[in-house]
C-alpha cells in the first residue's frame, strides 16, 4: 500500500507519500504559494520517491480545522487527484496530524487560527471535548484537569495561558511536515464511500462584514 498526503491547514502546505514500511519523501512549500506550487510538489514528490500515481492505492487530505486559504487548496487538489486517479479519499484531522503516535491517551492539541484564535481538543481516555475562539477562552472551557498534560502543537499565547493557570503540559511542537503524518496514519484508515462527502472543518465561519444596502 502507497498513500500520498496533502496538507495545507497547518501554516505550509506539504506533501508526502508512505508505504507499508514508512515514509518514502516528502516536500514542503510557503502555504501563500501553495495555489502556484502545490501540484508541481506533489509531481516532484512522486519523481523523487520513483512512485507512478497508479502504484498509489489512496490519498489523505488535511481538512482542518486550520487556516482557511491553505485548507481549501489541499482539499480541492486531493479531491481532482482522488477523482482523475480514481483512488479512495481519506480525511484527517489537523487534530491527528498533530498527535500522530500519541504515547498517551491524554492529550491537548490545539491550532493557531486568526490572531489571537485557536481550536482545540481535549482527549482524556474515551472522552472527547472541542472548542474554538479566543485563547483564554477555549482554554478556560475544556476544563484541563490536574496533572501532567502532553501538548501538541500549542502557539506561544497558548502556552503562556496554560502557565498561568498553573497547567503542568510536555509541549510537543506540531511536525514540519503535517502531511507525512497523514500519509502514515491513512495506511490504516477507511475512506468515505465518496470524495464527495469529505468537507473543511473551519472550526469557526470564516471572517466577514455585513454589505450596506444602499
Amino acid at each position: 500500500m502507497i498513500s500520498l498526503a496533502l496538507d495545507g491547514a497547518l501554516g505550509a502546505f506539504s506533501a508526502a507519500l508512505a508505504d507499508d514500511r514508512g515514509l518514502l519523501a516528502q516536500r514542503r512549500e510557503d502555504g501563500k504559494r501553495a495555489l502556484e506550487l502545490g501540484l508541481a510538489a506533489v509531481a516532484s514528490l512522486m519523481r523523487e520517491a520513483r512512485v507512478g500515481h497508479e502504484q498509489i492505492t489512496r490519498i489523505a487530505v488535511g481538512i482542518g480545522p486550520g487556516g482557511f486559504t491553505g485548507l481549501r487548496i489541499a482539499i480541492s487538489y486531493a479531491k481532482a487527484l482522488s477523482l482523475a486517479w480514481r483512488i479512495p479519499l481519506v480525511p484527517i484531522s489537523s487534530f491527528d496530524m498533530l498527535e500522530g503516535d500519541a504515547p498517551s491517551d491524554r492529550a491537548l492539541a490545539v491550532v493557531a487560527g486568526r490572531p489571537g484564535i485557536i481550536y482545540a481538543r481535549f482527549r482524556d481516555g474515551r472522552n472527547e471535548t472541542r472548542a474554538g475562539g479566543t485563547t483564554a477562552e477555549v482554554l478556560g472551557r475544556l476544563a484541563l484537569p490536574e496533572g501532567r498534560i502532553p501538548v501538541f502543537g500549542a502557539p506561544e499565547d497558548a502556552l503562556a495561558v496554560l502557565a498561568e493557570r498553573g497547567i503542568d503540559v510536555e509541549c510537543i511542537p506540531a511536525p514540519t511536515y503535517p502531511a507525512a503524518v497523514a500519509a502514515l496514519i491513512a495506511r490504516v484508515r477507511e475512506a468515505p464511500a465518496q470524495s464527495h462527502a469529505i468537507r473543511p472543518d473551519y472550526g469557526e465561519l470564516p471572517a466577514a462584514k455585513i454589505p450596506r444596502l444602499s
